[in-house]
């Protein structure tokens, strides 16, 4: 039947269902697809913390959200615009979530007496007047899968489990996209599962065919193409990135790359993808606790490795110790800080932003090191390159801050070429008449590498204070307190090689909203709305939180107020307000979600009135 195009410039798309329908394929299944087809994309997987939750819980509804545009789309979308709701609790849980004239596509299947029950509706809502405000399509899709695979000798369980991607394939005619990215990744997962294969590639299309014959659909969205420099271009999560960052700083260092690590939520994708990249001459070692992965990777950097180590906010309280060994030691080590909610297991598959005071303080005595924080999941990549950089020219562990909305969450990535990298080439010492293993180069003040058993370049290592030059141990309170100021003052000069904090928007004014990690999307799009009506308010965010950049007191001066928002109580507003003494006002939200552009576009508002 004839359908009618609705063209827009973006739109959200929202699976929904218990964890074991298969929401977070389908939804990476879409995205993969927008993403090849030269629209935008930003996306947020959002998993339940528990595993496999008991079926048809609200808390055991799992989703997959995705934003797509023409424009730049820098957040995983304010409001849901297609609600996929596989059962009625996610279907309860995702109400508020929705955009008025939402469509809710919903599987009638989960929506029997006992799912009703588990949601807490007496009535079915798909039957009831609580919906008038949506477009609701009820199809019953594990019917619908039945019968197309009726007489076939696919087994009952495997048909059951091809429902999310009918409900894929409706989605896909519903924008407009084409299946041929799915029916490739189905052809590779399954080549030596006949079954499945045919059960899911005739649901897929079923799907497909069900929206584009349906009277309950009567139009597309048209998404344009969007304008990007040219370049080779893939769908990028930031875990994925931070593994290919390092491998390239491997490969640009010429040397060779050792992590070792516990596997922990939502960290634990790190180690996964780099134990797939050992044709670079990778070594990796999934230790048996996370102490015992950051001691291999300090034992590695002292064998001339560059040596990182991947976590999360737990695991990072149990790596303190070793990395004050590191400091002390001042061998490079990379430190990938994966931050969810806390404290304690809190919740663990839940993105904050909640470590920034322990990366920065949390270890015993003075040990200073620097703190980076990537914006983007394509930003993973140039923040751990980054973090690479300063850890081998400044001979210091370094730790890199994401979290789990950008980790997980994935957009288009242009690939750049290695020879277009911030050089990094090491220079091991090899003059055994000139070694000394704590003698400075007088720029960076980093100490000299050497890799141990060089002949004549012997030296002691370890946690006990050295001895300046020597390297000796030494309990002279004098050396000691020469050795903390020289490791201070090597951190503190890396300030003069980092770029300056840059403005986007007015370079003075009467508000300035200042931000670091994943927050960047949300920022930016509420910044863009308010200067859009008029307002002069200015956004800086910052890579390099310590040491900040040099030019940001001076930056903050100009502005009457200064607004922080974060996903803590206030963490980067501590540190700003005691370095530069001047009020700073917080946005603070714990809700294991990441902030959307009208949160932060109604505090601007409240704050200019």
């Amino acid at each position: 039947m004839p359908k009618f195009i609705r063209t827009v410039e973006d739109a959200t798309i929202r699976f929904a269902g218990d964890s074991g329908d298969g929401m977070q394929l389908v939804g990476t299944q879409f995205s993969e697809t927008a993403a090849s087809t030269g629209i935008d994309v930003n996306t947020f997987p959002d998993y339940p913390s528990e595993i496999r939750a008991p079926e048809g819980t609200l808390y055991g509804v799992s989703a997959f959200q995705v934003h797509v545009g023409s424009k730049k789309v820098n957040t995983h979308g304010d409001v849901v615009d297609v609600l996929v709701a596989m059962n009625a609790s996610s279907l309860k849980v995702n109400i508020p979530r929705l955009a008025d004239k939402c469509i809710i596509i919903a599987d009638m299947s989960g929506f029997d007496t006992r799912n009703l029950k588990l949601a807490g509706y007496e009535d079915n809502p798909l039957k009831s007047q609580d919906l008038s405000n949506f477009k609701v399509v009820a199809v019953d899709i594990e019917q619908e899968v039945k019968k197309l695979l009726k007489g076939s000798n696919i087994a009952p369980k495997v048909i059951k489990k091809t429902r999310n991607f009918f409900a894929l394939g409706l989605t896909l005619w519903l924008f407009d996209r084409s299946q041929e990215h799915a029916l490739r990744w189905l052809s590779r997962r399954f080549a030596n599962e006949a079954d499945i294969l045919e059960a899911n590639t005739r649901a897929l299309q079923a799907g497909y065919d069900y929206a584009q014959n349906s009277s309950l659909l009567d139009f597309q969205y048209k998404i344009e193409h969007i304008g990007l420099e040219k370049g080779t271009y893939r769908n990028i999560s930031g875990n994925e990135a931070v593994a290919l960052a390092l491998v390239a700083a491997s490969q640009k260092s010429r040397l060779p790359l050792f992590l070792g690590s516990y596997p922990i939520t939502p960290a634990t994708d790190i180690l996964q993808y780099i134990s797939a990249l050992k044709r670079y001459g990778i070594k990796h070692l999934q230790a048996e606790d996370e102490i015992a992965g950051i001691c291999s990777a300090i034992g590695a950097a002292y064998g001339g490795n560059l040596a990182f180590t991947t976590t999360s906010g737990p695991g990072l309280s149990l790596k303190i110790e070793a990395i004050g060994l590191a400091v002390m030691t001042e061998l490079p080590l990379v430190i990938i800080n994966v931050q969810r909610a806390g404290p304690s297991t809190g919740l663990p598959t839940k993105p904050e932003q909640s470590d920034l005071l322990q990366a920065m303080y949390g270890r015993h005595g003075e040990a200073p090191l620097p703190v980076i924080a990537a914006r983007s999941a394509a930003d993973c990549f140039d923040s751990a390159y980054e973090g690479a950089r300063l850890a081998l020219k400044y001979m210091t562990p370094v730790i890199v801050l994401t979290d789990g909305y950008i980790a997980q969450g994935s957009e288009p990535w242009k690939v750049p070429l290695i020879a277009e990298l911030p050089d990094i080439t090491v220079k091991f010492h090899d003059d055994p008449a000139t070694f000394q293993p704590y003698k400075r180069d007088p720029e960076t003040l980093a100490r000299m590498w050497a890799i141990p058993g060089m002949q004549g370049m012997e030296h002691r290592i370890g946690g006990l204070e050295k001895q300046d030059i020597k390297g000796n141990v030494s309990h002279d309170p004098l050396n000691h307190q020469k050795m903390t100021e020289l490791r201070k003052a090597k951190i503190d000069g890396i300030a003069s090689d980092i770029p300056d904090a840059k403005i986007l928007g007015p370079d003075q004014g009467k508000l300035l909203v200042l931000g670091w990690g994943s927050t960047y999307g949300a920022i930016r799009n509420a910044a863009d709305i308010m200067q859009n009506e008029g307002h002069q308010i200015s956004h800086v965010h910052l890579r390099h939180l310590h040491p900040f950049p040099e030019n940001l007191g001076t930056l903050m001066d100009r502005f009457e107020e200064v607004l922080v928002p974060e996903m803590n109580l206030g963490q980067l507003q501590i540190i700003l307000q005691s370095r530069y003494l001047r009020k700073v006002e917080g946005l603070h939200k714990v809700q294991g979600n990441p902030f959307t552009a009208s949160e932060i576009v109604e505090k601007i508002s409240s704050m200019l009135h």
